[in-house]
């Protein structure tokens, strides 16, 4: 938990974006998994943290800007809770940690709402991500599930994202707490990764770092050979010579800040030729995006400028042809790099992902685009400094895509199917690093990491 006046001040801060009424944060519930008292590992709500610090299931958080109170509603653990739990700290005293003074039981939180309700006040609260938090605010304003997803608050969203976009210095300390984990969760799967292991193995491991240093994972890692697969998971696949491995994973710091970085390595000493010349192409792309990180860039344009390097990359390979801006504005190169090429990242590892992409990461002006390719970039608005992103171009080869595409003549004009034929099979290639933006650049987070193909081959052979 941060400091006393950080909550403080986000509350103030949020009070005056938004203006008047309610403001309803839902802390999470426990989720379980296959019987009521086998549960999930606890993960609190980002934006109930961000506001409230407060890492425990059952809160709900009221912030009443009209009367200038906050309140915290949730119930303490009882001595026969305890008896299983451990000692809980009574939640009066956590409240005080964080300049909360009001405390109610959760009991109390139906007549509470039930009086502003008949007072007709504005209510505002972030749509529910939770069946839980669905049938909870549906209990709460007396309104069914269809009326409820009309209901949540734009202004709320715009007012969150705003505070949450930018990332105070304690906030980058963490974050590179989580990036330096994941550089080493990256360490021990690049080195250790040896034929005959499973993808299974290496992914515990990793997460075995991530538990170790005080957190967790901040998404399920993606250790695969099939990295042709975006988001393909670990399996029990055996690593097999000649194969290349894609490993993207994300460690979660103790106060949930989140890492995530991308290496792709050779299950043999060293990358085929085949598989080096697209590691440079991926490699030289993913600089000249970093080169262009700073205020005021359009993240879009950055995207787009990463997505014509690497079309520049697979033509000197003949594997496209043609007019390199014309074949990008066309969606051509999306047969290869059908993603964007990054994301804000911070107490969520897409941050604020659940409040809507079209507000974390798009403008009123800047609209996001239905092109197959294009459609999936996260974030395109201008970059400002405080901003925390991820630069991850790739190149996937994926042979369903390749083969689809072919059998309708798409883009015939800008690809090489013949040429092609001989990466089908190559799978997938992306490197993915964080940066913080500056007042007049950038800032890598984390401790440096072997991201050349020669860096990546010294230490395989360790």
């Amino acid at each position: 938990m941060f400091d006393k006046k950080v909550y403080l001040e986000r509350r103030e801060l949020l009070k005056r974006l938004v203006g008047n009424g309610l403001v309803l944060l839902l802390g999470n519930e426990e989720s379980s998994m296959n019987y009521r008292d086998n549960l999930y590992p606890f993960r609190q709500d980002s934006s109930f943290l961000y506001f409230f610090g407060i890492d425990r299931p059952a809160l709900i958080g009221i912030i009443d800007i009209d009367n200038d109170s906050e309140i915290i509603f949730g119930d303490d653990f009882t001595t026969e809770e305890m008896v299983w739990t451990g000692y809980r700290q009574p939640l009066n005293l956590i409240s005080e940690s964080i300049g909360i003074s009001i405390v109610k039981s959760k009991k109390g939180l139906w007549s509470f709402m039930r009086l502003a309700t008949e007072q007709n006040r504005v209510v505002h609260f972030l749509p529910p991500y939770r069946p839980e938090q669905r049938q909870l605010l549906t209990d709460l304003l007396g309104v069914t599930s269809g009326t409820l997803t009309k209901m949540h608050s734009i202004s709320l969203i715009k007012a969150i994202v705003a505070q949450r976009s930018y990332k105070s210095a304690v906030e980058i300390e963490e974050i590179n707490r989580a990036v330096n984990t994941t550089a080493s969760m990256q360490f021990s799967a690049i080195t250790m990764a040896r034929a005959g292991m499973t993808e299974a193995q290496i992914a515990g491991k990793m997460q075995e770092i991530a538990i170790g240093e005080g957190g967790n994972l901040s998404f399920p890692s993606i250790l695969t050979q099939q990295g042709q697969i975006l988001h393909n998971g670990y399996s029990q696949s055996l690593l097999t010579e000649g194969n290349l491995v894609l490993c993207d994973c994300g460690a979660e710091t103790g106060m949930h800040y989140a890492g995530d970085l991308t290496r792709t390595f050779p299950v043999s000493a060293n990358f085929t030729t085949a598989q080096r010349d697209i590691y440079e192409i991926v490699y030289r792309a993913h600089e000249s995006a970093v080169a262009m990180l700073q205020p005021g860039k359009l993240f879009r344009d950055i995207h787009l400028h990463a997505c014509e390097k690497l079309t520049e990359g697979l033509q000197q390979l003949g594997v496209m042809k043609g007019d390199v801006k014309a074949s990008v504005v066309q969606g051509a190169h999306a047969l290869f790099f059908p993603c964007g090429l990054g994301h804000m990242m911070g107490l969520d590892t897409h941050d604020m992902e659940n409040l809507g992409e079209e507000h974390v990461g798009y403008t009123e002006e800047i609209k996001k685009s239905t092109q197959f390719g294009l459609k999936s970039l996260r974030l395109a608005k201008p970059l400002e400094e405080g901003f925390v992103v991820t630069i991850e171009p790739g190149l996937y080869f994926n042979p369903a895509l390749i083969d689809e595409w072919e059998s309708k003549n798409l883009f015939r004009s800008f690809i090489n199917y013949d040429t092609l034929n001989a990466y089908r099979n190559l799978s997938g290639i992306r490197i993915e690093e964080d940066f913080v933006i500056t007042q007049n650049g950038s800032s890598l987070l984390g401790n440096q990491l072997a991201k050349t193909a020669s860096e990546i081959e010294e230490i395989r052979i360790q």
